[in-house]
């Protein structure tokens, strides 16, 4: 039976894109990733996870990654209500992953406060039969959805690299980060508007324009 596991990266943040990876490996294989030291991505150091990118690349049948954007993230999000939209919006991203990975189950990390909607949503945009577990924490509880957070979290990191070299340090681009809200202000300040790597729709984003266009008022 063939395996998979699907995870995000870059969910909440207000920089980059939102990153779905997965991972599948044939049922007997599954024990491999428990083996070269799998976890959850968030309890793993940079270093450890580049390092368990390549070998989860190496054991596994196949896997897959699909990358939205900040612009495709704004265009669903300022339609509706954010996280519902958000929601509808990852689940189709997840089952393009297993579109390509065409399992015979699929594990996922809901991101859905209701697992089994989360299930439906990603079953409606898929065109093949398979089975799929949607659990909070799967990361944490499935080897197979760990090693797709890590390919998740190694992608998006490289994302994250590639603009600092052009813009700087500007944290790791998530709201409670002071650096992060600190380079939306001066975005605003040097170009008046936010660079297309910016998600223009989460609201520190919104707040930090919002002050800025009153500021101006003021002056005026």
């Amino acid at each position: 039976m063939l395996v998979a596991g699907v995870d995000d990266a870059g969910r909440g943040s207000l920089i980059g894109p939102l990153v779905i990876a997965g991972v599948m490996m044939r049922e007997n294989d599954l024990q491999k990733l428990v083996e070269i030291g799998v976890k959850d991505s968030k309890v793993l150091s940079p270093q450890s996870r580049e390092r368990l990118a390549l070998e989860v690349k190496r054991v596994a049948q196949k896997y897959g990654v699909v990358k939205l954007s900040p612009r495709e993230i704004d265009k669903v999000v300022e339609k509706g209500r954010k996280l519902h939209k958000l929601n509808r919006l990852e689940a189709q991203a997840m089952a393009k992953v297993i579109e390509m990975l065409k399992p015979d189950i699929a594990y996922v990390d809901a991101s859905d406060v209701l697992e089994e909607r989360f299930k439906q949503h990603i079953l409606e945009n898929l065109s093949f039969k398979v089975k799929i577990v949607s659990e909070h924490k799967a990361d944490r509880k499935y080897p197979i959805v760990s090693a797709a957070s890590i390919i998740a979290k190694v992608e998006r990191d490289r994302e994250i690299r590639e603009l600092k070299k052009v813009y700087g340090d500007f944290g790791c681009g998530y709201p409670t980060d002071k650096k992060t809200i600190e380079f939306l202000r001066q975005c605003l300040e040097k170009f008046g508007e936010y660079p297309d790597f910016v998600r223009k729709s989460w609201k520190p984003a919104k707040k930090a324009k919002k002050e800025k266009d009153s500021h101006q008022t003021r002056l005026v």
